[in-house]
């Protein structure tokens, strides 16, 4: 039983599929930090070699996590889609790769092939390729949502506009919006991540921000990121909630030790349709994930925190959320320790939500303690902008006040979208130009032009202070 591979004069065995996945994966330290990553270069390159030749129905056959004991497991498992499986049903994992890297996975294809795949497929896949392997497939994935404008079209990245404040006072938030607004971000969303848990401050900010895009008709959607049971209070009290937020994990446990399951996400989801909202769409769910959340909570089950994290992935996807975002390196140096470990990551977790169907961006982003600076993070900016990111974070100055960790900033944005030529959400793009802050083309106009939303708000500014 098990595995078996050879390396020079070595022989490896991996018990079982767990195990292999674990050996095989990159190494990064939060694998090692719960005692299951490969113990040597050899042995993981052994790893790879077995996982290759593994066919991908064993995935079907074979849980990492006990189904009888975990509803996500469950999830994976009776929502599988034989028939969009069934064009790939006969190829191994290594075959599997194969036929990414190749014409025949066009995006029409890997549309239809996307509720086909579980999670351990895709993470089993990725720890076979090379960067350039993840971003070429991730690239051609496209996945398009909406609420009040349209997110994930070809040639367009998106950004969360982040204007955190230690006190949530209304004047610096509002003071960050139109900054970030002058620098054309927040088409994606304007997600406050609130300094505390009371229901009535959190109405207060839900009201703040539902007010700003219903008085300047801005085509964007807004967001308290606050526990889903918060949200689902202030749905009763009348809030106007565009978006549900909720912090997401690849296992039961997990969740359990963020406070929610598959019925609660269920019951907000239905509550955030019923209110309408959206005007093009109804995307109403916003998740974040990250790897190492899993080993944190002790809810791991000795799988590595890579294919996990993927596990999150089939959560999201049953609640067709407008945005996924991976918090690539918020936890700090214990999961991932180091700026090549990071950038791996977030190129994985981008490859992995994109194939399985989501519309991933990602808050490319590292702790102080960690073995990473700004460089790296301009590294795998341009990669995954490259890659076909939907959106990514705007935080003032990338210094985030609040939670206390480095981000990307509003130029940091900007500078991807220049570099590359990327255009933003097609309707936020109209009403910027409409409001003086870019020209026809999408360029931003000189700060002399004194745009019409800074005149208007400024008296706001005042107000709020």
């Amino acid at each position: 039983m098990g595995h078996r591979a050879r390396v020079g004069a070595e022989s490896f065995h991996f018990p079982d599929l767990r195990t292999l996945l674990a050996c095989a994966s990159p190494l990064r330290s939060g694998d090692q930090l719960a005692g299951i990553a490969a113990a040597s270069a050899a042995e993981r390159v052994a790893a790879r070699i077995a996982l290759a030749d593994l066919p991908l129905t064993a995935f079907l056959h074979e849980a990492v996590v006990p189904y009888e004991h975990d509803e996500v497991t469950r999830l994976i498992i009776d929502t599988h889609d034989a028939a969009a499986f069934a064009p790939i049903a006969h190829l191994t994992v290594g075959g599997l790769r194969d036929w990414l890297l190749s014409d025949a996975a066009t995006e029409s294809a890997l549309g239809a092939l996307a509720r086909g795949l579980t999670p351990e497929m895709v993470a089993a896949t990725s720890k076979l390729m090379r960067n350039q392997d993840l971003m070429a497939v991730a690239r051609r994935c496209r996945v398009v949502t909406r609420f009040r404008n349209t997110l994930g079209l070809p040639g367009r990245l998106a950004v969360r506009l982040q204007p955190n404040h230690p006190a949530d006072e209304p004047a610096g938030i509002l003071a960050s919006i139109l900054d970030g607004l002058m620098y054309g971000a927040g088409d994606a969303v304007i997600g406050v991540n609130p300094a505390g848990d009371s229901v009535p401050e959190l109405v207060r900010l839900l009201h703040l921000l539902a007010g700003l895009i219903e008085r300047h008709a801005i085509p964007t959607q807004s967001c308290v990121l606050t526990h889903v049971t918060n949200t689902l209070q202030a749905i009763d009290a009348g809030a106007p909630v565009d978006l549900v937020f909720q912090s997401i994990g690849g296992t039961e446990g997990t969740n359990r030790s963020f406070g929610i399951g598959l019925a609660l996400l269920d019951e907000a989801h239905a509550a955030a349709l019923a209110l309408g909202r959206g005007t093009l769409g109804d995307h109403v769910m916003y998740f974040e994930t990250g790897q190492g959340s899993a080993l944190s909570a002790g809810a791991h089950h000795g799988v590595d925190q890579q294919t996990i994290e993927a596990r999150a992935y089939a959560v999201a996807r049953r609640y067709r959320p407008l945005l996924v975002n991976t918090v690539v390196g918020f936890i700090g140096p214990e999961y991932l320790y180091d700026g090549k470990q990071i950038v791996r990551a977030g190129l994985e977790d981008h490859f992995c939500g994109k194939l399985l169907g989501l519309p991933m961006g990602c808050d490319i982003c590292y702790t102080n303690h960690a073995e990473a600076d700004s460089d790296d993070m301009d590294n795998l900016l341009v990669l995954l902008a490259a890659a076909g990111l939907n959106f990514t974070m705007g935080v003032p100055g990338a210094d985030d006040v609040m939670l206390n960790y480095q981000s990307t900033s509003f130029h940091d944005a900007l500078f991807a979208r220049r570099l590359l030529g990327l255009g933003r959400a097609p309707e936020f793009e109209t009403w910027l130009q409409r409001q003086g802050i870019t020209d026809g083309q999408g360029a931003l106009l000189p700060a002399g032009a004194a745009p019409r939303l800074a005149a208007v708000m400024s008296p706001l500014l005042g107000a709020a202070a």
